[in-house]
């Protein structure tokens, strides 16, 4: 299974973080199901041009978090997340999301004024 995962090399995130916090959007967001197969570390770090021990890291810490659970000689799988665990790792994603476009707008120069205008402005426009 191919993973809609992207990396970044460029972004002040590490690239195991990265890594976590998107497969915890593919779970939480329910496009990756309980008991789905992820591919495994090997594949994984291929697909994505990263170091395996990077990918080792990645699943480790998403295995600590319950978000996956390792089978000896089966593979890495999707857990079943209660509710609690979904609110807060939503939660969670939408406040890196957030504070990695801050550090963008102010690495740009952007006072918080305009970075507070920019994002009224996209809000209004969804909604």
């Amino acid at each position: 299974m191919k993973l809609p995962i992207v990396v970044s090399d460029d972004s002040k995130q590490p690239i195991y973080h990265q890594i976590e916090m998107q497969v915890k959007t593919l779970i939480v967001s329910g496009q990756l199901s309980a008991h789905t197969l992820l591919p495994s570390i090997r594949a994984l770090s291929s697909e994505l041009a990263c170091s395996v021990i990077t990918t080792r890291r990645a699943y480790q810490n998403l295995e600590n978090d319950g978000f996956i659970k390792t089978v000896q000689g089966k593979g890495t799988f999707v857990k079943e997340l209660d509710h609690n665990m979904k609110q807060n790792t939503k939660q969670e994603v939408i406040l890196s999301a957030l504070q990695q476009a801050i550090e963008q707008a102010e690495l740009m120069g952007s006072t918080r004024e305009e970075i507070r205008i920019a994002f009224d402005q996209i809000m209004n426009q969804k909604g």
